[in-house]
Parts: structure tokens; sequence; C-alpha cells
């Protein structure tokens, strides 16, 4: 699928859930979130016609996350079905890890290919204090889950201020070394004051090569996710949400006031 600007947009980011088990400082505030009534959450089946009709008419990646994907009942299902589409070359799913050990073998089984996993110190105290709780511990035995599942290759999803050279980073990047995994630096991100920038390591943040879509938890279609553009795939159904996407998709995102990390994915 090409956009008004020529690029080809063949990746479907898919927010299964708002919710998360953790609190993480630069996503959700400390007292939580509203959370969406469990009718407005699309279905599996609703979300696997999607990805579905996206495939047909050009996405070969698929990415899913959250909030976070595994804390959704039964994602495991989900994962079998939109395995089964034919066409998906590249089907990852990003996650805190926290519960990657209880699932890393299932996933694999049901079709998963590879997981992108959130790691920006290895400092368990600081890890707690910006996670709001979280115990560092658990991640890194859902890494060696994923790592022994084969969802490989594994990448780390680093968040930083300014530089990889920072030390959290470096320490960060000295375990991906001794493991075997590839590490994506991300600046910390802004939707509201537009605030981005190119990921290191990776793709994303480049708005000359953008390649993706975006669909929410609640089912609105998003070209970029620096836009409060969104069309509704219940409303207008995934074919014809897509392509108002596609047509409406900005050449470079701005601000967005309409949605929030943990319900669209980032």
């Amino acid at each position: 699928m090409l956009d008004q600007f020529n690029r080809n947009i063949d990746y479907l980011r898919i927010s299964v859930t708002d919710r998360c088990n953790l609190r993480c400082v630069y996503c959700m505030p400390a007292s939580g979130i509203k959370l969406l009534p469990h009718e407005a959450i699309l279905s599996y089946g609703e979300i696997t016609e999607v990805a579905r009709v996206a495939v047909a008419m050009g996405v070969r990646k698929v990415r899913l996350t959250g909030g976070e994907p595994l804390v959704r009942k039964h994602i495991i299902t989900l994962v079998g079905q939109l395995s089964r589409i034919e066409g998906i070359r590249d089907f990852g799913m990003t996650t805190n890890g926290i519960l990657l050990d209880r699932y890393a073998a299932a996933l694999k089984n049901a079709g998963l290919h590879r997981v992108n996993v959130s790691l920006d110190t290895m400092d368990p105290a600081k890890y707690a204090e910006v996670t709001r709780g979280g115990n560092i511990h658990k991640v890194f035995e859902g890494i060696e889950a994923a790592l022994n599942a084969g969802l490989t290759p594994v990448k780390l999803n680093c968040v930083i201020r300014d530089s990889p050279l920072e030390p959290d980073a470096v320490d960060v990047t000295r375990y991906a070394e001794r493991k075997g995994l590839q590490v994506r630096y991300i600046k910390q991100m802004n939707l509201t004051s537009g605030s981005f920038s190119k990921v290191i390591g990776g793709e994303g943040g480049n708005c000359r090569h953008c390649n993706r879509l975006r669909l929410t938890s609640d089912g609105y279609l998003k070209p970029c996710l620096f836009s409060d553009i969104g069309y509704s795939v219940r409303e207008l159904g995934p074919a014809q949400a897509i392509e108002l996407a596609l047509q409406n998709k900005p050449w470079c995102g701005m601000e967005n006031h309409s949605g929030t990390f943990y319900n669209i994915g980032g």
C-alpha cells in the first residue's frame, strides 16, 4: 500500500489492551488510568478480521502491543488466529517481560516469531522506581524463556534521555552483548508537545521512511502516533478505515491530544 507521499505502508501495530501490570513514569500517571469498559475493547475476532483485511491490502509485518499485551486473557488464542493469516512475514510482540517466562513457549508454539522487551536499566532498585514496583528479575527470566523458546531475535527497547552512552544504557548494552540480544535506544517522547526523534538501532521515528499504521485497543486506525486522526473500524469497516488512514497519513506528525502510549502502543 502506498500513501500520498509514496511510502510503502506494510506494518500494522495492534494494541490489544489499555491495561498494564506496571506504571512506568514516562507512560502512565502514578494514580493509574481510567480503563476502557470491556465492550469498548476490540474482540479477538474483530482484531483478526482487521489484520486479515490489512494483509490482503499489503501489510506484511504485524506487532502486538498494549498496554501490556500479556495481561489480556487468552492472548495465546489471538496469536494463533493471527499466525494463520497467510502473508504475515514478521509477527512480533512488544512486552515489558514480566509475564514472558510464563508465556514464551506457548507464544512460540502459537506462531509468534519474536519479541521486543522493554529494559531501561540493569539496576533492580532503579527499575522498581521507574516502573513503580516492577521486579527486574522477572524480566531477566522472561528474556531467558524467550531465548529458549526461539522467539528470536530478542530485541531490547531501552528508553534514554539523550544518548546510548548514558550509564544505564551502557549497562543494558553490555547485558545485550553477553546474551546475544539487539538493542533499540528510544529517546523519551511527549505526545502532546510533539517531541520525538529517530530510534537509534531501529526504524521508528523516521518520518521519511514511516511504514506503519496503528490499531488502538478500542478500534481506531491511526495513521500516525503524533496525530489526533483516527478512523473507527467498527463504524467504517476495516477496509474503509485502512483506506482513509492511508490517504490521510501525514508526512510528519505534530501533536497528539486524543491518545496515550498505553492505549496506542507507542
